[in-house]
C-alpha cells in the first residue's frame, strides 16, 4: 500500500473515460498527478487530458492487474463499473477509493432504499417487485401513481416508467424487459435539490450548498446554486450526507439527490457515489470544485472549502445545442466546459455552461 497522503508526482487510476472522468483527470492534473484511465472505448475523452489509456472492458482480469500495477490509488467515474471490478483492485492490494461497498449498494435501488432507510436518510415508500404478481401487490401496498424502475442500471430517465392505472401494470412491467425492479410511491414534493458531499480519509465530511434542479424527459437540464433555502433545509441535509458517508466509511465524493417536500423535510431519491451532474456548478461557484474535491480526498488531502463565492446557473448542453458555443464562449459571464465527444447524439451530455449570476 502507498503510503498517504500521496505526494504529487503519484500516479492516479481512473475507470471510466467519458465527462466525469475527463475533468477528474484535469482536476487531478492541477494537483500534480499522472493519470491512467481504463475504459473500452479508444480515445475517450479523458484518455485525451491523461498520461495513459488501458483499452479494455472493465472486468478484463489483466488489464484491472496493470492499473493496480502503475497506479497508487484507483477510483470509477460513474456507479455501472462492476463492483467485481472494484473488489479485484481491492484484493490485489490496489487503494481503491470509493470502496466496493459503496458502489455494490448504489448498483440496486432495492439495497440502496433500505441502506438509505437504515441510517435515517428517509426515501419515498417503495417495494422490490420480481413477478407481475410482486407488481400487482405493490400497486395495493404503495397506491398510484407510482414509478417502476429497474433495480440495476438505468440513468437519465432510462429503466424506468410511471404507472398511473392499475390495468398498464404488466404494459409497464414489459416496458422495463420484465427485469427486477422496484415500484416507489409517488412523492409530491416542491422541487428537486442535491447536496455534493465529500468525505476524507479522516472521517472529515465537509458538504456544499444545495443546489435546485430542473429536468426535462429525465434528464437534467438546469442547477441553480445556492439554492433559495432555509437554514433547517440546508441543516437537514448536511445531516442526510454526513450519515449516508459514514455509514458507508465513505471516501470520496458523493452526489445525493433529495425531493423538497417543506417545513425542512427531505426525502432522499437516490445517491451516486461518484462525482455529479449537479455539483458542476462547483467548478466556477467555489474555490475547490467537486473534481478537485474528491482527488483530494482519495489521496488522502485536507478537503478543501465549500464555500460559495458566486451563485450559478448550469446548463446541460444535450446533442446538438453544443453547436451553440460560439454564441456561449461570447457570453461575459458564461464559462464553458465541452467534454470532448466526438459525436453530438439527440440527448447526449456534450457540455455544460456555467452562468454566474
Amino acid at each position: 500500500m502507498p503510503q498517504l497522503p500521496l505526494s504529487p508526482g503519484s500516479t492516479l487510476g481512473i475507470l471510466g473515460g467519458g465527462q466525469l472522468g475527463r475533468m477528474l483527470s484535469q482536476a487531478a492534473s492541477r494537483l500534480g498527478f499522472d493519470v491512467v484511465i481504463l475504459d473500452p472505448q479508444p480515445d475517450c475523452p479523458a484518455a485525451r487530458v491523461s498520461r495513459a489509456q488501458i483499452t479494455a472492458p472493465y472486468d478484463d482480469p489483466d488489464a484491472l492487474q496493470a492499473l493496480g500495477r502503475l497506479c497508487d490509488v484507483v477510483t470509477f467515474e460513474f456507479e455501472n463499473v462492476p463492483a467485481s471490478s472494484v473488489e479485484t483492485l481491492a484484493e490485489a492490494g490496489a487503494l481503491v477509493a470509493p470502496g466496493p461497498t459503496a458502489l455494490a449498494v448504489a448498483q440496486d435501488r432495492v439495497d440502496e432504499k433500505t441502506y438509505l432507510n437504515a441510517v435515517g436518510a428517509v426515501t419515498a415508500d417503495f417495494a422490490a417487485v420480481t413477478t407481475l404478481d410482486d407488481l400487482t401487490k405493490a400497486i395495493d401496498k404503495l397506491g398510484l401513481p407510482a414509478v417502476l424502475k429497474t433495480r440495476r442500471e438505468g440513468y437519465d430517465g432510462k429503466g424506468q416508467v410511471w404507472i398511473r392505472d392499475a390495468a398498464d401494470a404488466e404494459a409497464a412491467f414489459d416496458a422495463i424487459g420484465r427485469r427486477p425492479a422496484v415500484l416507489e410511491a409517488a412523492a409530491v414534493f416542491q422541487r428537486e435539490l442535491s447536496v455534493i458531499a465529500a468525505r476524507g480519509r479522516d472521517g472529515v465530511v465537509a458538504v456544499y450548498p444545495l443546489g435546485e434542479n430542473i429536468h426535462a424527459n429525465g434528464v437534467l437540464k438546469t442547477t441553480l446554486a445556492p439554492a433559495a433555502v432555509d437554514a433547517k433545509t440546508q441543516e437537514r441535509a448536511v445531516e442526510i450526507a454526513s450519515a449516508v458517508l459514514d455509514g458507508l466509511d465513505y471516501v470520496g465524493v458523493m452526489g445525493i439527490e433529495l425531493f423538497d417536500m417543506g417545513d425542512g423535510v427531505l426525502l432522499v431519491n437516490e445517491v451516486a457515489p461518484r462525482v455529479h451532474n449537479t455539483g458542476h456548478w462547483t467548478q466556477d461557484g467555489c474555490v475547490c470544485d467537486q473534481f478537485e474535491q474528491h482527488i483530494r480526498a482519495i489521496v488522502g488531502w485536507p478537503l478543501g472549502p465549500t464555500d460559495a463565492h458566486a451563485r450559478i446557473e448550469m446548463t446541460n448542453l444535450l446533442g446538438d445545442e453544443v453547436e451553440e458555443w460560439r454564441a456561449l464562449a461570447a457570453e461575459p459571464n458564461a464559462r464553458l466546459h465541452l467534454y470532448g465527444k466526438h459525436e453530438a447524439r439527440a440527448g447526449r451530455k456534450m457540455a455544460h455552461v456555467n452562468r454566474i449570476l
